[in-house]
């Protein structure tokens, strides 16, 4: 088997035959999400917090069983069975690469990664590797795990230095997997001058390629994936290189201007979004690949009667978007394969151990809306207007708009810093009080709550990407 690659727009494989890869992405796992697995804040915090509870080893043992049993052969065999055939792994620079120890190599980094790689192999399934998580925080979202909205990582040089060599370690080790089709080198960055992610890419590009000159590199635009309009010319320097956009689309969210019926003119605003995103290439030849993408669902116990008929929502969001897609016969990852059931593809039963552990807990978080992803903020919501009323009032119309506008409007600002970083630190001990008690054996049943056999699956979404798929399978 060789290695897939880049070829003017279509991603190919040896005998020049496009290959069009069609997944999901393995989110919340080695690069743990709050809405995905029910934790508050940010990863770093909750890996604190419970050493502090159960100490290191106990607090060590349970991340890893989490680990272990959040992806094994079943869910492998599963999702080749949706006819899938390629997943997109987001992975946290911890796992290699201590703070308090930089540029020293975690070789135990590698257990997992490599494990779920092969395991992929094992079922004819394509990896893409990406970092998620870079040192100092790539972007200013909670999943770059800094605990800040500010993307320091663009401040400093020496998180990106050891950004490179991270890299240069990977491309070493992975070098010969043809498995692999390719390297996602920085996910979603919020560079705010436009001009040093493109300095980094020359940087990473020219550093995995002296060591790797095999495997695709997919490179997201700035802004969250939606921004290549400061790239220029500089794609003349990268070769065998796709660019990756992330496509969610208002209308899949709980803050959707209005519900999602498809009509016309709401299929010509959702084409027009993904359209805008891939100006750049389209007008260069070049190759794209929608590396997240997707709605977020109902669940029963929030949302109560009305679950069902927002989900058939959601569906038809998902169905126009893959219809814009497969006209396209694009590349794409969707967000997310598992989780504890808002977005995955499967979900934790609501019956485990765990879920009936937090079941109290998960409520509080949804009810003060401290994750920001997809938040419904409607019981908070007079909270935080007065916030917003006085921003609006005091400061000129011209200064509101603060990068990343327009991802970030002043509303989702104010949510992002006062709901999702301040009120959500709150909670981190509280969530790890828990556990306190829990004996090892207590802690791998818990943990045992992410196997594919504790999970449901969202048969809708399913269904719905296993008959697009099959539309456009080589």
């Amino acid at each position: 088997m060789a290695y897939l690659k880049v070829s003017g727009t279509k991603i190919v494989d040896q005998n020049n035959k496009e290959v069009i890869l069609r997944g999901a992405g393995l989110g919340g796992w080695l690069n743990m999400e709050n809405f995905i697995s029910g934790y508050p804040g940010c990863e770093f915090q909750i890996r604190a917090a419970l050493a502090e509870v159960v100490g290191k080893d106990k607090s060590e043992f349970f991340f890893d069983k989490f680990l272990e049993y959040f992806f094994q052969d079943a869910d492998a065999a599963f999702f080749k069975s949706l006819g899938l055939n390629c997943i997109r792994i987001p992975f946290n620079y911890r796992h290699f690469e201590d703070d308090m120890n930089p540029r020293v190599l975690k070789p135990e980094g590698f257990k997992h990664l490599d494990r779920v790689i092969t395991l992929c192999a094992n079922h004819g399934i394509y990896t893409i590797l990406d970092l998620h998580t870079a040192p100092g925080g790539q972007n200013t979202d909670w999943h770059a795990d800094a605990g800040t909205h500010i993307a320091n990582f663009w401040n400093h040089k020496d998180f990106q230095d050891r950004t490179v060599w991270l890299w240069e370690e990977l491309a070493k080790h992975y070098v010969g997997n043809t498995w692999i089709a390719g390297y996602n080198p920085l996910n979603e960055p919020t560079d705010p001058y436009h001009t040093r992610v493109i300095d980094f890419y020359d940087r990473v590009y020219s550093t995995i390629r002296k060591v790797d000159p095999h495997h695709a590199l997919f490179l997201d635009g700035n802004t969250f994936a939606s921004d290549f309009s400061h790239f220029g010319d500089a794609h003349k320097r990268w070769e065998n290189c796709a660019y990756s956009i992330h496509d969610y689309s208002v209308y899949g969210f709980p803050a959707a201007p209005e519900p999602y019926v498809s009509g016309e003119d709401q299929r010509r605003r959702m084409r027009r979004s993904y359209e805008r995103k891939r100006e750049w290439m389209d007008a260069r030849g070049l190759c794209v690949w929608n590396g997240e993408w997707g709605p977020v669902y109902a669940r029963r116990e929030y949302d109560g009667q009305r679950t069902e008929a927002i989900n058939e929502e959601r569906y038809r969001v998902l169905r126009d978007q893959l219809d814009i897609y497969n006209k396209d016969r694009l590349s794409w990852s969707i967000w997310t394969y598992k989780d504890i059931g808002y977005q995955g593809m499967v979900y934790v039963n609501r019956e485990t151990p765990y879920m009936t552990l937090f079941r109290d807990f998960l409520a509080q978080k949804q009810r003060l809306a401290i994750d920001a992803w997809g938040a419904d903020d409607s019981q908070v919501r007079h909270i935080y207007q007065p916030l917003i009323d006085l921003i609006t009032k005091e400061v000129p119309s011209e200064y509101q708009n603060l990068y990343p506008f327009p991802v970030w409007k002043l509303e989702s600002r104010v949510g992002r810093l006062a709901r999702n970083i301040l009120v959500s630190e709150f909670f981190v001990k509280p969530w790890a009080e828990h556990f306190r008690g829990k004996s090892v054996e207590e802690l791998d049943v818990i943990a045992r709550s992410f196997s594919f056999e504790n999970c449901l699956h969202r048969d809708g979404l399913n269904k719905i990407l296993t008959d697009n798929a099959s539309l456009v399978a080589e």
